[in-house]
């Protein structure tokens, strides 16, 4: 998506360490604006696929889901990285290994949420090593629900995640894939 990558390319910041930085409108400050285009164009690639959900992780993926949702009129259902008081009753449960912040998280979501008529469509800011839609998709089969697809904001094509996301039958389609990212400069595929 020429938008988001032009984004990317005017305010994102490459870091050491294959760190992209764009918490100037994706993940910290957010550009519901561009949100609502990136929406539109998932709905574009997804359009007949029968999605009933958005199923998105804690947190930065939510506020895209949120928009993404408007745009396909479905709720958002989001995975929880930790069990709180006010989830009663039965939950689905995975471990997600987090590449942002080091460590494991202990994921959970609400068995009241995802049923198995369910067609979800999975929405998240960015795929590097795929840890967090693998969470998903496992939460998902928990539940019996169907996969339809991924909704990537921004895919590190260099990394592995993509690859063995896509290998399991999953089709991601991620509106910003990286190449390359060197010397603080960033190469599209």
């Amino acid at each position: 998506m020429k938008e988001l990558e032009e984004r990317i390319l005017r305010d994102g910041i490459v870091e050491d360490g294959d760190v992209l930085k764009v918490d100037s409108f994706l993940n910290h400050q957010m550009d519901v604006e561009l949100f609502r285009a990136m929406g539109k164009e998932w709905v574009r690639l997804f359009d007949g696929e029968g999605i009933n959900k958005i199923f998105t992780i804690e947190a930065s993926g939510i506020g895209i889901a949120c928009v993404a949702a408007l745009e396909f009129g479905v709720p958002v259902v989001f995975a929880k990285k930790s069990r709180t008081r006010n989830i009663a009753g039965e939950v689905y449960h995975t471990e997600v290994p987090s590449f942002t912040h080091g460590g494991v998280s202990d994921v959970i979501v609400s068995k009241r949420f995802l049923l198995p008529s369910d067609r979800l469509l999975l929405i998240d800011d960015f795929l590097a090593n795929g840890a967090a839609l693998e969470g998903l998709i496992g939460l998902a089969e928990q539940a019996g629900a169907t996969v339809v697809g991924a909704g990537i904001a921004v895919e590190k094509a260099f990394q592995p995640g993509g690859e063995r996301i896509r290998a399991k039958g999953v089709r991601v389609e991620s509106l910003a894939r990286i190449k390359s990212m060197t010397s603080g400069q960033l190469e599209f595929c």
